[in-house]
């Protein structure tokens, strides 16, 4: 029998808010300052990819070698985090309904743990939210620097959720809430269930297709549905 939660792992992009397409420009400049080109990074589907994994994937098709792509990467998210911070303009972007207020209502609660779980690299993350002043409810997660899986990424976010909360969290007791099916997929691999919103690109019968344990379409359900 699963556990009442007590450990919750947001999603960004698509979950908590949409930057209206503002970053993907942002990214295949980087690349192309770095790598000569950005290979399919204007067209590649970047839904619930790491961004490890948008850069690889994006240049996979051309004649770079995949050492030489992980040589610059560093290089590319350096760019790319600089562009992020100096034009991510809030008024392109879109904060999902529900959000803010869930949130402030979750931070009342002394019984929960609420982080992160994004492909997100971690600068990068910290700068899209702060658009909006969420940083402040997330003390830690896992983000997608170094990782070119999603499905590596909930076992650290268990891992800095016990660090900072100074207990351990089981798998059963968690719930990932995110919008695509690598979401989904990521929290099955762990035995974590899955509230999946369908404010992203990925419709409600895809994510339940996929196996997610509830899909709602905002945030504004996750108490009811969760039990919380």
């Amino acid at each position: 029998m699963r556990s009442t939660p007590r450990l919750l792992l947001f999603d960004i992009d698509g979950t908590l808010l949409d930057c209206g397409g503002q970053s993907r420009p942002l990214l295949v400049d980087a690349l192309v300052a770095v790598y000569g080109t950005a290979g399919s990074a204007a067209v590649c589907d970047f839904a619930g990819k790491t961004d490890d994994q948008i850069v690889h994937e994006s240049l996979a098709g051309t004649d770079l070698p995949t050492d030489r792509v992980e040589a610059g990467l560093g290089r590319a998210k350096e760019r790319y985090l600089e562009r992020l911070e100096r034009r991510l303009d809030r008024a392109g972007m879109r904060l999902h309904a529900g959000v803010e207020e869930l949130l402030t209502a979750l931070a009342g609660r002394g019984d929960l743990a609420v982080g992160l779980l994004t492909g997100n690299w971690e600068a990068g993350a910290r700068i899209k939210l702060d658009r909006y002043g969420l940083g402040r409810f997330f003390s830690f997660g896992a983000f997608g620097d170094g990782c070119r899986d999603r499905r590596e990424l909930p076992p650290v976010a268990l891992s800095r959720a016990g660090e900072w909360a100074a207990t351990s969290f089981r798998p059963e007791e968690t719930v990932i809430i995110g919008d695509t099916t690598r979401d989904v997929e990521c929290g099955r691999a762990h035995g974590i269930a899955v509230l999946a919103v369908t404010t992203g690109t990925h419709d409600g019968e895809r994510l339940a297709a996929a196996g997610a344990d509830w899909v709602v379409d905002g945030l504004g359900a996750a108490t009811a549905c969760l039990g919380l």
